[in-house]
């Protein structure tokens, strides 16, 4: 290996200039101590460059701020069949109360797809298992074979998927006119 140049006062490594050649671990190793030789330049270039211009703190008071109408009367329904209704207010329901997995309700109040369509079903179980079967088949239309609602709801980290669904069987199930 080659004596480390000096430029700007600072020693960077150079690779070999003899017919040898270095390991995987050797270059890496290399390239990782000029990657951090050029970055404290630039850290310390950006200080430099960036010392005179006042700044003032920053009050998170004004950045975070509340909706100006937080008690707005809901939009209406957008759909006018029951079964796409439905589905459209256990989107909202998820929306507003937030989702869980692995249980229907959670201690904070959150709902998972199944338990959002049986809530806002109250009690009328032709319209929940309409709501159900327009959900599945949603489901899989995009992703193949799913054992069940619950189980697809399960399998994810997040509710922005199921909550895709949910929209997209409401609009599935408002074409079909059900």
């Amino acid at each position: 290996m080659t004596a480390p140049t000096t430029t700007q006062g600072r020693t960077t490594p150079t690779t070999p200039t003899t017919g040898t050649t270095a390991d995987l671990e050797t270059r890496l190793a290399l390239a990782d101590a000029a990657m951090t030789v050029r970055l404290a330049d630039a850290a310390l270039a950006y200080d430099v460059n960036s010392a005179h211009i006042p700044t003032d703190p920053v009050d998170l008071a004004d950045v975070l701020t509340t909706p100006i109408t937080p008690d707005a009367p809901p939009a209406p329904d957008p759909y006018t069949t029951p079964v796409a209704a439905l589905l459209h207010r256990a989107y909202l329901r998820i929306s507003r109360d937030g989702w869980c997995t692995r249980t229907m309700r959670d201690e904070q109040g959150a709902v998972c797809l199944f338990g959002a369509l049986h809530t806002e079903a109250a009690g009328n179980t032709a319209l929940e298992a309409g709501a159900l079967d327009v959900l599945t088949e949603t489901i899989r239309r995009q992703f193949g074979e799913v054992e069940s609602v619950p189980a697809f709801n399960d399998a994810f980290g997040t509710g922005r998927t199921p909550l895709r669904m949910l929209e997209q069987a409401a609009i599935l199930a408002d074409a079909r006119g059900i």
